[in-house]
């Protein structure tokens, strides 16, 4: 079974939209588009390699698609990112695209949920979604990701879409790595760790 890993750039108040540029995603009269690119390290983009190098398939959303594939396929060839990128399958959940034409992609059809679902059932190593907020919503409301790769960035911007909202199931999760940039920015890994535990807060006993 393929395991789903979603990686996502936030701010501290939980913003995912349009980290990568001004025009990457405007909705909502949305003006803030960029605030991560300012923050990259030499750390930051070694992870990001590392991780994109033991995928095995990406699923993305629309809007992440068109923006990745209107700039991985120019990258040279010897570059580690863009190689990986061109070369895995992708899959696109998309409502309004007729076909995909970057390499090796494929338009998911029908319930996104049930494909997704499906595409977890096959093998092929580990499913990456990047980026993709709307689609991320769908995987948080019915439960599919497995593993959470979320780097917090030392911004707050008070309005925007949110990587973690209304329709998140309650899960359980466990660190499994964390890092800290030279700017600021601390890179963490979440696997599932069950259900969500209950306790209460105690003068002499703390969590019981």
């Amino acid at each position: 079974m393929g395991r789903l890993m979603v990686t996502t750039f936030t701010t501290l108040d939980g913003v995912m939209q349009a980290p990568g540029g001004p025009d990457e995603d405007p909705d909502g009269g949305f003006e803030h588009g960029g605030w991560s690119a300012p923050h990259f390290d030499d750390m930051l983009m070694r992870r990001m390699t590392e991780l994109i190098g033991r995928a095995g398939a990406l699923l993305l959303g629309r809007r992440t698609y068109e923006i990745f594939a209107a700039y991985w396929p120019l990258a040279e060839p010897d570059d580690p990112i863009g190689s990986k990128l061109n070369s895995v399958p992708k899959y696109v959940a998309s409502r309004t695209l007729d076909a995909v034409e970057w390499r090796n992609s494929t338009l998911l059809t029908g319930d996104t949920a049930a494909a997704v679902a499906e595409l977890k059932q096959g093998g092929g190593g580990e499913i990456q979604v990047h980026g993709s907020g709307g689609l991320v919503q769908t995987l948080l409301a019915h439960d599919l990701v497995d593993e959470f790769h979320v780097l917090v960035f030392p911004v707050l911007l008070g309005s925007g879409k949110r990587l973690f909202a209304e329709g998140t199931v309650p899960a359980g999760l466990a660190l499994a790595d964390t890092a800290t940039s030279s700017t600021g920015v601390l890179a963490s890994t979440y696997t599932r760790a069950g259900g969500v535990a209950h306790g209460t807060m105690g003068p002499e006993t703390g969590n019981r």
